[in-house]
């Protein structure tokens, strides 16, 4: 967890930008996102070489020979406008060479373009992206893990992307992300996927469940979530396992070049050095990767359409809604026993067009849908007040019975500050009540989780909506007798008169 500090700290850095002249959200970022990897590649080299120098093995900087001056540790000490050429000229076009030309950094980062013109910006945003770092360091002396800290602080910083993309795209909050990946469970070797990745938080969320099921025990700690964490993998000792998690396991998409270029930094700036994040429409004819998935998560934007002509020949649901379009994706992408995690609207639950209604047929009878999560209307605000739901499935197979979990609270309040509440919320007992569901002997509907027949759900139009199963209990209300009410009534009107009379003798 950031401590107030750092957060104090990027405040001030928001503060600068936006009065720097620099005040879009996903702009900002990005340009803070270039600084905080040129810092993150100064450092991470530095420590390389002490690494070498204790074992005595060879390194290889990326800033040899006459690159030195490149360093985060050489140009911060020169003048604004000097610092400044200098980084637009030679640091940044370095920067947008890093990796092979084949990588997808090095790809994406071609359009990219360093937009601070100010000296004076420039000079402020490095000098308190260096406090930044300062604290990170005193918080590793204290134990936690620096990695750990400074994805924390990119995800933070990333908190600030606050509203929705104009195809309904956003920010999944991270508590989420962390429930999904508990109840569809990533494991190491299989192959994962967000085909709708934004900034990367799905592949993140799965790459820290597969990091925490390998870090002992005693590392492991409860989130104010209340929900598992852990940061070291010390029980992962396999280099060439290592190399497989942070190499070929993660694959994103996405049709928006900015979130592809932060989603790899982000993904970067948690060592993960060679993410496999692209920018294409995994809806269109451009995507080819059926049957090719172990484990997929994601929340698929939610209000965009396609144009008919665009729409990938493999899908075979007769519309152009995107909600209902990357259902038919997910299920076509992932290998035969893979399984997803995926967040909908509401009205994919119940909608009743020809394609909301096959949509879910094909979650029943092409796939075994294990479990449906519904989620209160705040939970994606300030973005958006719409219902949603968390899809669980396998590909293949055929649905017996639809475990459902009414879920009343997430931890947090439900308005536009989404604000922390005392407590997890109800994800811990998701996750408890998810892992235990075989053994589940009541089945009350009026409680908070239920298991549906898949028959129930045929004969009621292959609706998944949790309202048309739960029981609501209701306390029947004695009232007193009117007679009664009413000579009371008369009571109060006679004292009321009684008032008005002294106040007139007054």
């Amino acid at each position: 967890m950031l401590n107030a500090t750092l957060k104090s700290s990027i405040g001030r850095l928001w503060d600068k930008f936006w009065s720097g002249g620099i005040s879009n959200p996903l702009t900002a970022i990005e340009q803070i996102s270039y600084l905080l990897f040129m810092k993150r590649l100064d450092e991470l080299d530095f420590k390389k070489k002490q690494d070498a120098d204790f074992t005595g093995e060879a390194h290889k900087s990326i800033f040899e020979g006459d690159k030195n001056n490149l360093r985060w540790s050489h140009f911060k000490q020169m003048e604004g406008g000097e610092m400044l050429t200098h980084i637009q000229t030679k640091v940044f076009p370095f920067l947008k060479t890093l990796g092979t030309e084949e990588s997808p950094f090095a790809k994406h980062m071609g359009n990219a373009v360093f937009i601070i013109s100010k000296p004076s910006l420039l000079v402020e945003a490095v000098g308190i992206i260096d406090e930044i770092f300062e604290e990170i360091s005193k918080q590793e002396s204290d134990g936690q893990g620096f990695q750990d800290t400074q994805g924390d602080l990119y995800e933070f910083l990333l908190s600030e992307i606050t509203s929705a993309g104009k195809l309904g795209q956003f920010r999944t909050p991270r508590h989420i992300i962390q429930l999904i990946c508990e109840l569809v469970d990533p494991k190491l070797g299989d192959t994962i996927c967000d085909p709708a990745c934004g900034t990367g938080g799905f592949l993140l969320g799965a790459y820290q469940h597969i990091i925490t099921a390998f870090t002992s025990k005693e590392r492991q700690k409860t989130d104010e979530n209340g929900l598992t964490r852990g940061a070291y993998g010390d029980k992962l000792t396999n280099e060439k396992q290592w190399k497989h998690l942070k190499e070929k396991t993660f694959y994103g998409y996405d049709m928006d070049e900015s979130m592809v270029r932060i989603g790899l930094m982000n993904l970067m700036m948690h060592d993960i050095p060679t993410p496999n994040i692209e920018q294409k429409d995994t809806l269109s004819k451009k995507y080819d990767q059926d049957n090719f998935f172990d484990c997929i998560i994601a929340n698929p934007p939610f209000k965009g359409s396609i144009d008919k002509g665009d729409i990938n020949e493999s899908l075979s649901l007769a519309t152009t809604k995107t909600e209902l379009l990357f259902i038919d994706r997910i299920i076509k992408s992932l290998k035969i026993g893979g399984r997803a995690g995926v967040i909908v609207p509401d009205g994919v639950l119940f909608g009743s067009s020809n394609a909301h209604k096959q949509a879910r047929k094909m979650l029943l009878n092409d796939c075994e849908l294990q479990g449906i999560i519904s989620m209160p209307s705040g939970v994606f605000k300030p973005y958006a007040g719409v219902s949603t739901a968390i899809l669980i499935f396998v590909k293949g197979g055929e649905t017996n019975k639809v475990w459902f979990y009414d879920m009343q609270s997430d931890g947090y309040t439900l308005d536009d500050k989404r604000s922390k509440l005392n407590g997890g919320g109800d994800l811990p007992d998701i996750v408890a009540k998810w892992k235990d569901r075989k053994n589940q002997t009541e089945n009350q509907r009026n409680s908070k989780f239920f298991y549906i027949d898949k028959k129930e759900i045929e004969e009621a139009d292959f609706d998944l909506s949790i309202n048309r199963y739960k029981q609501t209990d209701y306390e029947e209300i004695q009232y007193e007798d009117p007679k009664i009410i009413l000579g009371k009534i008369e009571i109060l009107e006679q004292e009321i008169v009684a008032g008005l009379a002294d106040l007139k003798g007054l």
